[in-house]
């Protein structure tokens, strides 16, 4: 049974009361420490790759490290949005929530519409797009630990098990404990699952926004704790719902306890924060400005040359049958390189794994800087050019060139990656020597170049 610590919850919560309202700073604290603990774990929990420290940078500084997917800021950013949504919402007690209010929530966290792997009724992989907003149109299967396919609510189904959530929850509003009520909205809405994706998110945030609304701190579900989450979820599936109530108590009884050490201007600091704390001025480290030197220039080649010049030299490749002859140009500091065969074993050396995505190994710094006939730590390297020409089109039956470049800039505290075709920039873009662009952002251009190329083709 869950009374004794409902009971439990119910003097906690007096205590937390009778300190309100907190001073300034101390509710300057709690808020700072609710706000990235809850958007940090539960999308941690859903597989967003950004870090604590990353959160951090994220929310309070609005800085971003170019090494994580830029979709996984993005929703970061909108969960932070969706969160302050929810605290407005409870602190209004002339509305009430409804359906639309949480169709809201998942436009708000999902951002925009994308692609998503996802499992057919079949069990079978596929893709899908996921739409934002809506009720899902396709059944949304997820396959358990031990192999089974778990299927929620039939997606012609959810429009009136929704309305039948809402009606138990207005129901049950007056009549239930506020953490029993929370956690059992989280559950039903769960087993609902009327969204294509976010409904976790939501799921937690519904949770949330019941407890603030009656006046209780809002909970963190740490992502360090999801397996005893999805257990306490799965017992739940089996009908023992006082198993998931607990854990949702035990989740509130912490964050009582923590806000009421906030109201008292006690430390409210956790055994991992001292780690978070120094992972944020690692990355406080990473972003601050930084200048040119002859390591970061290496640095810079040997990661252009395999992540963004080779993928674009093979889809090239692809275009000699169209034209009678290729030409292709490289240039140091605005001088042709002529010794082809230096160039070759140049290519050679950089195709090769990187070692570190910070730091060329020494052989093939070494190995480049004799190739090119010049040492970065001598003579100074402003730019970097590979220049293509097509010449004489088999498609047209002309001699008409077309012609590409991608050219690596070295300014004094960035650099610029610049792509062009025929005088038309399919990207320039300055980024810090501190960091690299994305994978994600970058896997993409080499495609990009072919259609801009094969659209430039038919022009002639």
């Amino acid at each position: 049974m869950t009374t004794d610590i409902l009971n439990y919850i119910d003097q906690l919560s007096a205590t937390y009361h009778s300190l309100l309202p907190m001073s300034p700073e101390n509710q300057r604290r709690w808020d700072k420490k609710v706000r990235l603990e809850f958007n940090y774990n539960s999308n941690h929990i859903e597989g967003n790759t950004l870090t604590y420290g990353d959160t951090q940078l994220l929310l309070l500084f609005g800085e971003t490290h170019g090494s994580r997917p830029m979709r996984d800021y993005e929703e970061m950013k909108a969960h932070d949005v969706a969160f302050q949504k929810i605290k407005e919402w409870a602190a209004d007690t002339d509305m009430p929530l409804t359906e639309k209010d949480i169709r809201e929530l998942n436009q708000i966290i999902l951002v925009q519409p994308f692609w998503k792997d996802a499992i057919t009724p079949e069990g079978q992989p596929t893709r899908r797009q996921i739409t934002v907003g809506s009720y899902k149109t396709q059944p949304n299967s997820v396959r358990l630990p031990n192999g089974e396919l778990f299927e929620y609510t039939a997606p012609q189904e959810v429009p009136i098990q929704m309305q039948a959530l809402m009606e138990w929850y207005r129901d049950e509003q007056t009549t239930l404990h506020p953490v029993t009520l929370a956690a059992m909205f989280h559950y039903k809405f769960v087993c609902i699952h009327p969204f294509d994706d976010g409904n976790g998110r939501v799921s937690r945030l519904l949770m949330n926004y019941v407890l603030l609304a009656h006046k209780l701190p809002p909970v963190v579900i740490k992502s360090s704790d999801k397996q005893n989450y999805l257990h306490a979820l799965h017992l739940a599936d089996i009908g023992q719902y006082e198993a998931f109530i607990r854990y949702i108590a035990e989740q509130v009884v912490s964050s009582l306890e923590m806000a009421i050490k906030a109201a008292k201007g006690e430390s409210i600091e956790e055994p991992d924060d001292l780690d978070k704390e120094i992972a944020l001025l690692t990355r406080q480290l990473q972003h601050q400005e930084t200048y040119k030197t002859p390591q970061q220039v290496l640095n810079v080649f040997h990661w252009a040359q395999q992540k963004l010049i080779a993928p674009c030299e093979a889809v090239l490749q692809k275009f000699d049958k169209l034209f009678q002859e290729k030409k292709e140009i490289k240039k140091v500091n605005n001088e042709e390189v002529k010794e082809e065969d230096k160039l070759k074993d140049l290519l050679e050396i950089l195709r090769t794994p990187i070692k570190s995505i910070q730091q060329m190994n020494e052989e093939a710094k070494l190995k480049a800087q004799k190739i090119y006939d010049i040492d970065p730590y001598i003579t100074e390297i402003n730019n970097i050019t590979h220049q293509y020409y097509l010449y004489g089109s088999a498609y047209a039956k002309d001699s008409s060139v077309v012609n590409c470049s991608i050219e690596i800039l070295f300014k004094n505290d960035s650099y610029i990656i610049a792509i062009e075709v025929m005088n038309d920039y399919l990207l320039k873009k300055s980024y810090p020597y501190s960091t690299f662009p994305d994978d994600e952002s970058i896997s993409v251009l080499p495609q990009q170049l072919g259609k801009k190329l094969l659209a430039k083709v038919k022009e002639v």
